[in-house]
């Protein structure tokens, strides 16, 4: 593989990277301004038209709305490109395991999407869709750090312990997103200004349970930061346990200062767009816990 094909497949991998995490940014705009039913069908906008047109009632809603829904058309693009680059390109068979599950994904996502208008903003599909965008990110970011990986066994540079407790981190992270859903989808951002959709449940009392499962997930940070210094695995491996706990502790006072301010729109998108940052960090952390011989691309 020549260099100028080496360093256009690392580009489409960041790209594919900064569009998932973009889709979520998106996302969050579409349900804080209430553009959720801006373009009230699917696949089409409005019946007869697949764009906005002038007579629709939705005003700006149907731009933001209609806006993110072309975001997923890119995204498509970037996918389709990236399955294209990793299958040429990389010789590890998980590489392109993940870049498939990617394209598959954002495929799914954009039915979602569809079920999720035509259900009028049902607060679990909603929630459905963000999860998702969540695994797609984790995906992208692990084909971004794992991009000259060869195939062949991954070596663990930590003790056994320290690397079942950064699992169980991670797993403790999923219930931390899966809780923010169920706090955002009890709280006033449902994503349509004029029908409201929402869970059943106590915006304090979810937004406390969330809290608890935080704190949690900020020990076991901890735990594995400190584990990681004190081993004798690679400085690198600490510092990637330093980024995960320095983004877990920003996402922990946004989430403080939005709750404190009755959630001001600004800092709701902040905190989804710090849990894409996360979900980033803990890909890497993980990966940073082993070690697979790199890619050497002047045999290519």
């Amino acid at each position: 593989m020549s260099t100028l094909i080496s360093r256009n497949h690392h580009r489409i991998l960041f790209a594919n990277l900064v569009a998932q995490v973009a889709i979520i940014v998106s996302g969050g705009l579409v349900r804080l301004t209430g553009s959720g039913l801006g373009c009230p069908t699917w696949p089409q906008c409005v019946p007869g038209s697949y764009v906005p047109v002038r007579e629709q009632a939705e005003g700006f809603h149907k731009v933001i709305e209609f806006g993110n829904r072309t975001l997923t058309s890119v995204l498509t693009v970037i996918a389709i490109l990236t399955v294209l680059a990793v299958w040429q390109c990389a010789p590890v068979r998980r590489l392109k395991i993940a870049a498939a599950t990617v394209l598959g994904g954002v495929i799914f996502q954009a039915a979602l999407g569809g079920v999720t208008v035509l259900t009028e903003l049902h607060p679990v599909t909603v929630a459905a869709h963000f999860l998702v965008s969540a695994g797609l990110v984790a995906a992208a970011a692990y084909l971004w750090f794992a991009r000259n990986e060869r195939d062949g066994e991954p070596v663990s540079l930590v003790p056994e312990l320290v690397r079942r407790i950064a699992w169980l981190t991670s797993g403790v992270g999923a219930v931390v997103l899966v809780l923010g859903t169920i706090v955002t989808g009890s709280g006033p951002h449902s994503g349509d200004a004029d029908a409201p959709a929402r869970f059943g449940f106590d915006p304090r009392t979810i937004s406390w349970l969330h809290a608890d499962a935080v704190m949690l997930f900020v020990g076991l940070v901890v735990a594995v930061w400190l584990a990681t210094r004190l081993s004798p695995a690679p400085a690198s491996v600490s510092s990637a346990w330093r980024a995960v706990l320095l983004v877990t502790l920003a996402q922990g006072l946004i989430g403080y200062v939005q709750y404190l301010t009755d959630l001001p729109e600004v800092l709701v998108l902040t905190h989804m767009l710090g849990a894409a940052a996360l979900i980033v960090a803990l890909t890497n952390g993980l990966l940073a816990l082993r070690r697979v011989s790199p890619h050497d691309v002047a045999q290519e």
